[in-house]
């Protein structure tokens, strides 16, 4: 490992890798016509990052295109959903020969990719679990919908437990589960679901440390389930590192306990995998399997289909099995352009080894970060596993106010250098760093120099 002294000199040369795709020359409407088309004729629900939103024209790998033909790095992967690189080659010529056949099916048919895509869900399981059949979704959020659907049909139970500073999705459901008052409106009801306390050891809401804490935040869904509950409960459902809450990474243990109360009273154990799945972790396939836990059930999307809408819930055949107790049906659950999506990708995270690439760049790289943090005062905290990772953002590190104007400030001048990043956590403040996983080193390199240099800019205006 190199001084930080050397590291540093290193940073400032480090720049944008150029890529040897050309982009096309962009024939489309102007920008400025994109954003009046737009304001006029979409919801205006819909958010934008950066003053002067991007457009994107064209993507290749880790890196996207505006229409002007500026190259930028791609750190936010489409919100961690490009998984293998945009427009991966292996990908787009599986897709559009399936294209050229057949569209679109439904499930009342039979297509071969469905199964094979099952089959291939089944295989990245852990050995022995049995979680091998798959329910395919267009989302996140109507797979944590089976999910939740499943539990309450196999348990007999109804009372949910999920974590605040959660995310599980935007349908009426999973904006039960989700714990964050920015996303939930206040006409969504919020029947039969309780929030237990997040491992945020950062901000732990005890004011304790870990270890010495004895990892209260875990133990005390015991006390929630008898307090607030029958007794039984149907599911607890966590993501294994929270990804909109800020990459939230908890302590070993954590699932250990949670996952051995709530199976105690009753309940089963609901994995969101939408953002730690496919080996972003790099330590592991399943972002779970980190904590030494197998759930009973585990939900998906985003990076299995590198792009392509499209999620799952698998489970265990007994479990399953109550999703015949009535009718159920998704029109796009087992697309076959978008199950022919989803097994390229697969195959290309199998073949080209990128679970390693998470683990070997994703480490360098918040080695990386951990030394810019020693030398900018800005920086809190930095957290996360592979290339799924999280640096918080805090005016004093003592009381660790949330420098919200300053990431948001953060993220406008990295754009400007090349680099696009996400932010999170409840207060904006927490930037989101979980590119597709073909990053290179010298792409993490151009990243954290690009942070180093912004930080520096932004504390000398304070």
């Amino acid at each position: 490992m190199p001084s930080t002294e050397t590291r540093s000199k290193t940073l400032a040369s480090s720049s944008l890798p150029s890529s040897s795709h050309t982009p096309a020359p962009y024939v489309g409407p102007s920008r400025d016509e994109v954003l009046a088309l737009r304001q006029q004729y979409l919801t205006p629900g819909l958010i934008t990052y950066y003053r002067e939103p991007l457009l994107i024209a064209e993507g290749h790998m880790q890196y996207v295109w505006d229409e002007a033909g500026k190259q930028y790095l791609d750190a936010f992967a489409g919100i961690v959903t490009v998984s293998v690189g945009h427009c991966h080659p292996k990908i787009v010529e599986k897709v559009r020969e399936q294209v050229g056949r057949l569209q679109h099916t439904t499930t009342i048919y039979l297509h071969p990719a469905v199964g094979q895509l099952g089959k291939k869900l089944a295989e990245h399981m852990p050995e022995g679990s049995d979680l091998s059949v798959s329910y395919f979704t267009s989302s996140g959020s109507e797979a944590n919908e089976i999910a939740i659907l499943s539990a309450r049909e196999f348990t007999g139970n109804t009372d949910v437990i999920s974590l605040r500073n959660g995310y599980h999705g935007g349908t009426q459901g999973t904006m039960g589960l989700t714990a964050q008052g920015t996303w939930k409106f206040k006409s969504n009801p919020n029947a039969g679901v309780k929030h237990a306390t997040p491992a945020y050891c950062y901000r732990c809401p005890y004011g304790l440390e870990y270890p010495s804490c004895d990892v209260k935040c875990a133990r005390d869904v015991e006390d929630l389930i008898r307090y607030e509950t029958p007794g039984e409960v149907a599911c607890f459902i966590a993501e294994p590192i929270q990804g909109v809450g800020g990459a939230v990474t908890p302590p070993r243990e954590y699932f250990e306990i949670v996952y051995d109360i709530v199976r105690r009273h009753g309940g089963l154990c609901v994995a969101d995998e939408v953002q730690t799945g496919f080996g972003r972790t790099g330590t592991s396939f399943w972002g779970f399997e980190n904590w030494g836990v197998t759930p009973d059930i585990v939900t998906m999307a985003k990076g299995i289909g590198n792009g392509v809408p499209l999620g799952a819930c698998t489970t265990r055949p007994e479990i399953a099995r109550v999703m015949k107790n009535r009718v159920h049906f998704n029109t796009f659950g087992g697309n076959p352009v978008s199950m022919t999506q989803g097994l390229a990708t697969l195959e290309v995270i199998d073949s080209e080894g990128i679970q390693q690439n998470a683990f070997e760049v994703g480490r360098h790289l918040k080695d990386s970060l951990l030394e810019l943090q020693e030398r900018q005062p800005l920086v809190g905290d930095v957290r996360g596993m592979g290339l799924m990772l999280g640096v918080e953002l805090v005016r004093d590190r003592q009381s660790k106010e949330p420098a919200t104007a300053e990431t948001a400030d953060l993220l406008e001048l990295c754009k400007e250098r090349g680099l696009l990043i996400g932010k999170g956590g409840i207060a904006g403040n927490t930037l989101r760093i979980k590119p597709p996983m073909c990053l290179t080193r010298d792409d993490a390199d151009f990243l954290v120099d690009c942070l180093d240099d912004v930080l520096t800019r932004i504390s000398a205006r304070a």
